[in-house]
């Protein structure tokens, strides 16, 4: 079996940041403050990196569609939608988390925090499935690069 190289390296990333915020939430229980924003941040480190990987490569190669039976289409398709559902609202929950945790707004960051840790593990969780149905269970469909749609060749 052979799988593509970045969103493989992509995912591993995405499942980085999950297990990072998982030992940050842990580290924080046991007051260690200090360990708890360095993990953190390194969290949000891996997100991005995910994202830039992601974004790269479906702005240059193309994004692949779903490869497998017909009839499974249509709950990939709205597994997926809710995946990046879940994804947009993870993200800008976590931008929001991390700014008010290092802004020292501690009563927000408070708030927030266990509800972006929650949608980040299932982001992590679905983006996982995505990968195994696009590249590890199914062959992957057709990959359609945004820039050559755009450009049209």
């Amino acid at each position: 079996m052979s799988v593509p190289i970045l969103p493989t390296i992509s995912t591993l990333f995405i499942v980085l940041s999950a297990i990072l915020v998982a030992i940050g939430w842990k580290l924080i229980r046991e007051k260690k403050i200090e360990a708890h924003k360095k993990t953190m941040i390194a969290a949000a480190f891996s997100a991005l990196f995910f994202f830039i990987i992601y974004v790269s490569r479906t702005a240059f190669i193309g994004n692949t569609s779903f490869g497998g039976p017909e009839h499974l289409k249509i709950y990939y398709t709205v597994f997926l939608i809710f995946h990046i559902i879940l994804a947009t609202v993870g993200a800008i929950l976590g931008v929001v988390t991390l700014y008010a945790g290092l802004k020292d707004k501690l009563d927000r960051h408070r708030k927030i925090a266990p509800m972006t840790s929650i949608i980040w593990f299932f982001t992590a969780i679905t983006g996982v499935a995505v990968y195994l149905l696009l590249y590890v269970f199914y062959k992957g469909g057709e990959t359609t690069s945004v820039i050559r749609a755009i450009l049209g060749y």
